[in-house]
């Protein structure tokens, strides 16, 4: 017996092509999955939130499976720094659209699923019409309004939602599902500072390790579909690449939830950047910027500054805007000494906000006369000098 009271319902009705049990044949002949099984595959409606790295393995082993409807919310193009990772999408489909690179492949490998695309960007206006009709939310996004975004919408609509999250050698999942168990709140009931965790654009990711978590909430998804096994609600699994390594912690329902508690506070979709502090006032927000036009001006004048490349060692091999410094943000504390507070200084890292941490650093050390480098070396390579490679 299923999990999800509409594929109980529907998958009676489900049929197959003499192709279908062809290309399902491994399922069938597995006691535990059978032509009824497959019936409920057919019969479900899976909706991914984004396809990028966790996306990619989700939607891909999804289709493979049979799941009869995949919907996928995406609104962002193919980039070639995607293509470490995101294996659904391929290089000559960099410059497109994701959802239509997602199709593509989709169908290329079952044409017997129907995808679903939106392509536009999940919003409190939108999410509870899209995820409606949908049995299981699988959330693949990287940044934490989203993320909560989608939890509160699917408690407020008591569906399922398959979470998923990585960072460099480290992965996670687990299955939040509100009416049988804790919710994305309960574990993390507050967002972190903005710019307090790196995403995966500054600290990296090793390529492979998405594969592996979305291919576990690939799992989640097709055993909450046939209700097999005992799938992950209440439990978070975490994974260490580099010892090769999994771990499970237990995941209690806080009965304090704003959302999903005994006495529940939250009974819309609230503005989920203002909640995290995205746009709101931050510690860094009152740093000077300079734009990358300015230094390229300043430095072909000659002007007396100081260049200050805030970037690990093993970054700056990459790339270099010449005549910078190098003093990494890890160092940055104990080597305060080296810089002169009497002359202007300019700071930059890949994007912008780990020189904005060292400019307040800067500040609450007395410093002055110092600057932010808007859009860091990325900005520079792209606006300025094309032979800065970018990574």
């Amino acid at each position: 017996m299923s999990y999800l009271p509409r594929v109980n319902k529907i998958f009676p009705t489900a049929g197959f092509s003499h192709e279908e049990i062809r290309r399902y044949g491994r399922h069938l002949i597995m006691p535990e999955v059978t032509l009824e099984g497959q019936k409920r595959l057919k019969s479900a409606r899976v909706l991914a939130v984004g396809t990028g790295g966790l996306g990619s393995p989700l939607l891909l082993y999804l289709a493979a499976a049979g799941v009869g409807r995949l919907g996928i919310v995406d609104f962002d193009t193919v980039d070639e720094s995607n293509l470490q990772r995101q294996v659904l999408h391929k290089t000559r489909n960099i410059g497109k659209p994701k959802i239509e690179s997602a199709i593509e492949a989709i169908q290329e490998l079952n044409p017997n699923v129907e995808v679903v695309p939106y392509q536009t960007a999940l919003r409190s206006e939108n999410a509870l019409e899209i995820l409606r009709d949908y049995d299981v939310i699988v959330d693949g996004t990287d940044n934490f309004p989203t993320r909560y975004l989608v939890n509160d919408a699917c408690v407020l609509l008591g569906k399922p939602n398959v979470y998923g999250s990585i960072f460099r050698f480290e992965g996670q999942a687990t299955v939040f599902w509100a009416e049988r168990g804790p919710c994305y709140r309960c574990l993390y009931p507050e967002p972190p500072d903005p710019g307090m965790v790196p995403s995966c654009a500054e600290g990296g990711v090793l390529g492979v390790l998405p594969g592996l978590i979305g291919m576990v909430q690939a799992i989640e998804t097709v055993k909450l579909i046939l209700g097999l096994g005992d799938p992950l609600i209440g439990r978070l699994l975490l994974f260490d690449a580099l010892g090769m390594e999994f771990r499970q912690f237990r995941l209690r329902k806080d009965p304090a939830c704003p959302i999903c508690g005994s006495k529940p506070e939250i009974r819309e979709l609230v503005d989920y950047e203002v909640f995290c502090g995205i746009g709101a006032p931050t510690a860094v927000d009152d740093v000077p910027e300079i734009t990358v036009q300015e230094l390229k001006r300043r430095l072909d004048g000659e002007a007396a500054f100081d260049l200050i490349d805030v970037r690990e060692p093993h970054e700056v091999a990459i790339a270099q805007i010449p005549g910078a410094k190098v003093i990494p943000l890890s160092q940055f504390h104990q080597r305060i000494h080296e810089l002169d507070s009497a002359r202007e200084i300019v700071l930059f890292c890949k994007l912008g906000p780990r020189s904005a941490k060292a400019c307040r650093l800067l500040f609450d050390s007395g410093f002055r006369k110092v600057q932010n480098l808007a859009g860091g070396i990325e900005a520079w390579s792209l606006e300025i000098d094309p032979s800065v490679p970018r990574y």
